[in-house]
Formats: structure tokens, sequence, C-alpha cells
């Protein structure tokens, strides 16, 4: 699945995936846990700001590296096989149709929030 020596094949897997999970979150027929982890994963992967800003140097980017991927391919490990193989097919080019998830900023800031209140406690 994903090469950590391969970031292009990486980045067009993570392209070609995250369509694929939103549709396979839509079916009825998909685990309820699967679908939690879709809708985190989704989010995530299309929010205009990261967990970890990609400003601070080095682990600015571990999260486009290794949790993004890792979301992903827990996400597809809890969907059922035939269902993800429908949802690839129907995926092919959705990219562009897939919803724009802003509010997905709050639950980032609600995180960052939460690590600052620890620290500081």
């Amino acid at each position: 699945m994903f090469n950590m020596f391969n970031l292009k094949e990486n980045a067009k897997l993570i392209k070609r995936m995250i369509p694929a999970i939103w549709f396979a979150m839509k079916r009825k027929e998909t685990p309820f846990i699967a679908k939690f982890l879709a809708i985190l994963t989704i989010g995530y992967a299309v929010s205009p700001i990261d967990l970890i800003p990609d400003f601070i140097p080095v682990i600015g980017y571990l999260d486009d590296l290794i949790l993004l991927p890792l979301m992903i391919f827990l996400t597809i490990k809890l969907i059922p096989k035939h269902i993800l193989e429908e949802a690839l097919i129907e995926s092919e080019g959705a990219w562009d149709r897939l919803p724009k998830m802003n509010w997905f900023i709050i639950v980032i800031l609600l995180v960052w929030g939460f690590i600052l209140y620890l620290l500081l406690k």
C-alpha cells in the first residue's frame, strides 16, 4: 500500500483514496467505526489547516507524511473490501466533487486549545 520511500506514489494514492473513502462512508453497509474514522480522515485531509502547522521546521510536515497516510490506512482496513472496491470505481475523477470541510478548522483549534491547556496547567 504505502511506500515510505516513494512520496510521489504516496501522494497519488492519497489523492485516489480520499474520494473512495468518502463514497464508502456514504454506504449504509459500512460499519459505524469506519464511518467515524472516515469523517476524521477526510476532514483532516481537506482541512485548510493542519494539526501540526507546516511552518514548524521538520515536524510541521510529519502529519502530512505520517499521520494522514496512517489515518487512511486504518480507515480502509475497517471498510469491507467489496465496498472499498466499488467506492474506488465510483470515485474516479471525483476529487473536485468533494465538499469543502472548513468546519474541521474548529476540531483542529479545539485540539490545539486542549494541548495548550495541558501545557499551561
